[in-house]
């Protein structure tokens, strides 16, 4: 993709937001059952989108937050290989988050827990921050060129 010539693709900008996502959730069910699956008898959706089950109360909950966090951390690697552009990591990041709280909220609810949105407030940061310096970095890196010199 060249980056000087801007051109707006809606279904490319579509795909890569579902893939984002499937691969956010993908990410968050490795480590929820890394994480929580060791320690309760039977894995469901409820870990994925209940804002119950954030709770700094409970090695379970801790476990949660944690499987959050690194996926994040996972979506930021994600967003270097998906999106390209550190100036639209902000955008794909707060779109992932905006669709995982519609999720949530038809699945358990309006998050009413003070922990769920600071969990997933610093995840969307994290992953934004981390995204958009990964990619900075990649954006920055010269393009190597391989030509014979000719002795003159």
């Amino acid at each position: 993709m060249f980056y000087g010539s801007v051109v707006w693709d809606p279904w490319l900008i579509v795909a890569q937001i579902a893939c984002l996502q499937c691969l956010y959730y993908l990410a968050l069910g490795v480590f929820l059952s890394i994480l929580v699956g060791t320690r309760v008898s039977k894995m469901s959706l409820v870990y994925f989108f209940d804002y119950a089950t954030v709770d700094a109360s409970t090695v379970i909950g801790w476990g949660v937050m944690s499987s959050i966090f690194f996926s994040s951390i996972a979506g930021a690697g994600f967003l270097v290989y998906l999106v390209e552009r550190a100036k639209k990591c902000l955008d794909f990041c707060a779109t992932l988050y905006i669709v995982h709280l519609f999720i949530c909220t038809i699945y358990g609810g309006w998050p009413a827990s003070i922990t769920w949105w600071v969990v997933n407030l610093t995840g969307l940061a994290a992953m934004a921050l981390l995204g958009e310096y990964l990619c900075m970095r990649r954006e920055m890196r010269e393009i190597p060129i391989s030509r014979l010199r000719s002795s003159a």
